[in-house]
């Protein structure tokens, strides 16, 4: 990674936008917490469902059971994430967004891709994705440096648009 891709002069710097930044990883954990017991009710519902489908089959659908909690995780983020909002329901609620910094738009398959690495990364090795999240000046995880990625603070973001335009 060369420097002109970690210092680039159009992200937001935390040194003249720290509102931008300000509890951003308690933010992060927070809409964590949140998306994880939405993801788990998202995944009673459609475990419910594939278990009555499973009855209803003789068994036969149960075999699907396998990919409930990955579907429920894959559809919870494509959805939500790869909204216009780019923004989970967690994220919503705690004021972050999930801004691309490559020009890149913000898809369904980016959200999907985005969250699969995050799970990935996490579940290799959480302290070392935490601590990179510590270490790096616009608090970006492992994953949002490979993906491209950036989170920052929605209201002062749009307050800032709102100035600027």
């Amino acid at each position: 990674m060369n420097q002109e891709f970690v210092d680039r002069p159009y992200l937001p710097d935390p040194a003249t936008a720290p509102e931008l930044f300000d509890g951003l990883l308690s933010r992060r954990v927070g809409a964590y917490l949140i998306d994880l017991v939405l993801i788990g009710v998202l995944s009673l519902v459609f475990g419910v469902a594939g278990l009555i489908f499973g009855l209803l089959t003789f068994g036969l659908g149960l075999v699907a059971m396998v990919f409930v909690i990955p579907a429920a995780v894959v559809v919870y983020y494509g959805v939500t994430l790869g909204s216009p909002r780019r923004a989970t329901v967690g994220m919503q609620v705690m004021d972050i967004v999930l801004t691309p910094t490559r020009g890149q738009p913000l898809d369904g398959w980016m959200a999907i891709f985005h969250a699969a690495l995050f799970w990935l990364t996490f579940w290799i090795s959480w302290p070392i994705t935490i601590l990179f999240a510590l270490f790096t000046p616009r608090r970006q995880m492992i994953h949002d440096l490979i993906m491209g990625t950036l989170m920052v603070r929605r209201s002062p973001m749009v307050r800032r648009w709102q100035r600027r335009g």
